[in-house]
């Protein structure tokens, strides 16, 4: 590994406390702090990212240096650790400072072509910004955040990314669902990257200590090196930096709708400036339909953070961001501006995503009542929503359509619903046959916007259960699947959640701690 080649740029433009101390504190003036990694003495690499690795120019596990540093060990002395510091609103409530609790940057690595990656350990131990915690990680949500993050990169949606998991050789004590029953799970470590990790709630932090110097040098550093192709000086260039984050939130959110993905925590400290999916926690895809689904028990019984309310919290997360960046600005008018442009973008965006969905290559004037009746039949009869694009696509060689779709219902149908479904699928093919584009381009435009595979959360389950039994097999082809979620690479994968895991916990249902 290129370890030598790795940068801190935190050290060298931020102000920092360098004094190592990891007192769990408040740190006013500074937006990182220098932290030690804990060094697991009998940590075990159990999964390295080699393709990914090369991609970003760290190359590849050479000898064991290059092992200690992924398993958070031992580090060469080029490398100074830190965590870094940011505030945020948590459920709608103003949280103050928070900051890497669980997450340790060894730095910045760069790539033949001038990309700059940033590395960071997740589970290394503990910061001044852990909020009385150990800073440790388990097995359990490791696992689902490395194969999730990977999942949704090969699903072609903006992420951070997996580099490494390894055993840390220790147990930790987790109350999985805060229930008062804590038990003792395997202990691991991941080495994750981003091209950066800066979230709403760095920002956030410096507004609400009026810092406007830092708050001014970190805008200015984020645009430089992330957002290029502002030109724009002065105020301008902080205007045109908002709309920017705006418009990739907005196509993230889409992005997210198109494949039923659930964040499950959308507080503003989890949204990335550059619109990546970051901070992988209670996720989930979507089982059944249900614009009402939150997968986080500690969203209940408000479900703020619902699959249908997503976009509606992003729009609401970016006011905050406005508020912060609103000194660098100085006119409300055009913050507001842009935050109401958010609705009409990310419905047009939303639109176009969903007629691709169903094979529609142009809008027609009865588009949003069809769209409508689409999604309250999918909830009502709860249907699989993966499934029923797949089948959908398939539909016009289907003979008997009771029979085509009869593995895509949560539930038995009566005989009037079965027939209000049919009644459904020919208003589609009718829709279908106004297509500006032959039924084979429609075929094709489904076939790369609809997945045949999503990672769901009774295979992490699963997975994760294999994992802590000494096995692999179950890992290994998941790690297949999901590099090509538009093919059927196991057919075993393309099945509705089994009834046996309804209400399972660590897979129906999660927590916060998952």
């Amino acid at each position: 590994m290129n370890l030598a080649n790795i940068t801190q740029a935190y050290y060298e433009l931020f102000p920092g406390d360098l004094s190592g101390n990891k007192m769990q504190r408040q740190t006013p003036g500074v937006l990182f702090a220098a932290t030690e990694i804990a060094g697991y003495p009998n940590a075990e690499l159990l999964l390295f990212n080699e393709k990914h690795a090369r991609d970003i120019g760290l190359g590849t596990i050479e000898n064991d240096t290059d092992r200690d540093f992924l398993n958070a060990t031992a580090l060469p002395e080029n490398i100074k650790t830190y965590a870094t510091a940011y505030a945020g609103h948590q459920f709608g409530n103003w949280a103050g400072q928070l900051g890497d609790g669980r997450a340790i940057f060894a730095g910045e690595i760069t790539n033949g072509n001038g990309k700059t990656t940033e590395l960071q350990w997740k589970g290394a131990g503990a910061t001044p910004y852990s909020r009385h915690a150990d800073g440790r990680a388990v097995l359990r949500s490791t696992v689902r955040e490395y194969l999730m993050s990977e999942a949704m990169h090969h699903l072609n949606i903006p992420t951070t990314r997996s580099l490494s998991i390894s055993f840390s050789g220790e147990e930790v004590l987790r109350d999985i669902m805060y229930s008062g029953n804590p038990a003792y799970e395997k202990g691991a470590v991941m080495m994750r990257t981003a091209e950066s990790f800066l979230r709403f709630g760095h920002f956030q932090l410096l507004a609400a200590q009026d810092d406007m110097v830092t708050l001014r040098k970190l805008a200015d550093f984020t645009i430089q090196q992330y957002y290029p192709e502002i030109k724009a000086q002065n105020e301008e260039k902080y205007i045109e930096f908002f709309r920017q984050v705006t418009k990739r939130t907005a196509d993230l959110m889409v992005e997210w709708y198109r494949v039923g993905f659930v964040h499950g925590v959308m507080n503003t400290d989890n949204m990335s400036v550059l619109g990546l999916t970051i901070d992988y926690g209670p996720f989930s895809f979507l089982d059944e339909y249900s614009l009402n689904f939150t997968p986080n028990t500690t969203d209940l019984p408000g479900r703020r953070y619902a699959f249908g309310n997503q976009a509606k919290v992003a729009q609401w997360n970016l006011w905050q961001l406005a508020s912060a960046l609103y000194p660098l600005i100085n006119d409300a008018k055009v913050l507001e501006e842009t935050l109401e442009q958010f609705s009409t973008y990310f419905w047009e965006k939303h639109d176009t995503m969903f007629r691709a969905k169903f094979g529609f290559a142009s809008a027609e004037a009865d588009d949003d009542q069809f769209f409508n009746e689409a999604q309250t039949l999918m909830e009502t009869l709860e249907i699989d929503h993966t499934l029923f694009f797949v089948k959908l696509q398939e539909v016009k060689a289907a003979t008997d359509i009771p029979e085509h779709f009869k593995d895509i219902f949560y539930r038995n149908l009566s005989s009037e619903e079965m027939r209000t479904f049919q009644q459904f699928i020919d208003t589609y093919q009718r829709r279908l046959s106004k297509n500006t584009i032959s039924y084979e381009e429609s075929q094709q435009l489904m076939a790369a916007t609809n997945p045949k595979f999503i990672l769901r959360n009774y295979l992490l389950f699963e997975c994760i259960n294999e994992i802590t039994e000494g096995k692999k097999d179950l890992l290994n082809k998941l790690l297949v699947a999901l590099e090509n979620p538009y093919k059927e690479i196991y057919p075993e994968f393309s099945q509705k959640r089994p009834s046996i895991y309804n209400g399972q916990a660590g897979c129906s249902t999660l927590s916060c701690n998952s």
